[in-house]
């Protein structure tokens, strides 16, 4: 009962209430306590199915209804960091550009459910270490940059701790994790570093708030280059072994822009994935593309 309440937005008492209105209503009895908890009883269960397909169709409806009236709403989900530090402030260019169309941003560690409409777009980055999972059909996808991910911290904080040389070295200072020690890990081993099991340091769940822990000074945090940017060009954050020879070849993230396959060629979806691509290679040119990003748009 609370379960239903919390997918239909109200109070468990109000659902309840309703169904005993309906079973004052109908004559008939739909649920029954055990001490399991609240059963359908079997005219519940028929009930139920019936309802359920009419309900179904209405929903349907209504969402195919929402989808044609969004020719002036781009609704994108992506990640925090990359929404924070690189795509909120370049979004203004596109609105100009764009005139009279509403946008809705929401950074998300979440994929958004294409199925109910939640989005038009989202923006993910996926490790090139990990074979990405293959999208449905009724999804379509394009990679937007594969960006290198990079140790970053600040000037006064690398002016007062020990020189780094190697990859090997952070392990001797301040580490900045997100949800858990995996990312550093990953980071280690891919430059052959594998004494890792003793991996400490704050957890902040988020990358922008490691990014922003590292520009206090609190120690070196991981991003990935598209998303410093910024703050390396304004000096805010420096890039961590940077043309040192044991410190390459990058580890390498992919970011993929994805969107419902109906929705693929819609207008405002088509308008903004050329913007995002062509953004990404005028604002980082050294930021590789994918061959199908540099003709696929």
């Amino acid at each position: 009962m609370r379960k239903a309440a919390q997918g239909l937005c109200r109070d468990h008492a109000a659902v309840s209430r309703n169904l005993r209105a309906i079973e004052a209503w109908t004559g008939a009895t739909l649920i029954e306590r055990t001490s399991s908890g609240v059963v359908l009883t079997e005219d519940g269960v028929r009930y139920h199915k019936q309802v359920s397909q009419a309900l179904d169709l209405i929903a349907q409806a209504t969402l195919d209804l929402m989808s044609r009236g969004n020719s002036h709403r781009l609704h994108i989900r992506c990640m925090p960091a990359f929404a924070l530090h690189w795509l909120s402030r370049r979004l203004g260019d596109f609105e100009k550009a764009n005139r009279g169309i509403d946008i809705e941003l929401r950074p998300t560690d979440r994929s958004p459910n294409f199925a109910s409409y939640e989005t038009d777009v989202d923006i993910r980055l996926v490790p090139s270490y990990v074979d990405p999972p293959a999208l449905p059909a009724d999804l379509t996808g394009i990679d937007v940059a594969s960006v290198p991910i990079i140790a970053v911290a600040s000037r006064a904080y690398l002016a007062n701790s020990a020189p780094i040389h190697e990859p090997q070295d952070v392990l001797r200072h301040q580490l900045l994790h997100e949800e858990n020690f995996n990312r550093w890990g990953n980071w280690l081993a891919a430059h052959g570093v594998h004494d890792d099991a003793y991996l400490t340091g704050p957890r902040l769940w988020e990358g922008h708030l490691t990014m922003d822990a590292a520009r206090h000074g609190r120690g070196i945090a991981l991003t990935n280059s598209l998303v410093a940017t910024d703050d390396i060009a304004a000096g805010r954050l420096i890039e961590v072994g940077r043309g040192l020879k044991p410190f390459q070849p990058y580890a390498m993230a992919i970011y993929r822009f994805v969107a419902r396959t109906d929705r693929w060629d819609a207008p405002l979806v088509r308008r903004f994935r050329r913007w995002l691509l062509d953004t990404v290679a005028l604002d980082v040119p050294n930021v590789p593309r994918s061959a199908a990003a540099a003709t696929a748009k």
